[in-house]
């Protein structure tokens, strides 16, 4: 019998004001289940302050299509701010997900 477990997601978060960049850090995964507070918890920084958002994704171990749904809507919004997502530390899992759905060059990866 295979063990089903909830998957989990933290968010860390802070506000650089010097260089006006929100830095975030998921922990875990985000997935169908996680998506909704990754989402909503991104969008709330958008409308929060017009500034660039650093996603660092040393502890984010999986990321689905309904994740990398997110980082499209939230992308948008984002452009209209006339500001950027760059994304850094993406484990190679992660990283060959967005060069197979071409998003490696939507989005700034470093």
């Amino acid at each position: 019998m295979g063990v089903s477990r909830k998957m989990a997601l933290e968010i860390q978060k802070y506000y650089k004001e010097n260089e006006n960049i929100w830095f975030i850090k998921p922990i875990g995964e985000v997935d169908i289940y996680t998506s909704p507070k990754f989402k909503e918890e991104l969008l709330n920084i958008v409308k929060e302050n017009e500034s660039d958002i650093l996603i660092d994704g040393k502890n984010l171990d999986y990321i689905d299509s309904t994740g990398l749904g997110v980082l499209i809507s939230v992308l948008k919004e984002v452009r209209e701010k006339e500001k950027t997502i760059t994304l850094i530390n993406t484990k190679p899992n992660i990283s060959k997900l967005f060069d197979i759905t071409g998003l490696n060059k939507v989005f700034t990866i470093e």
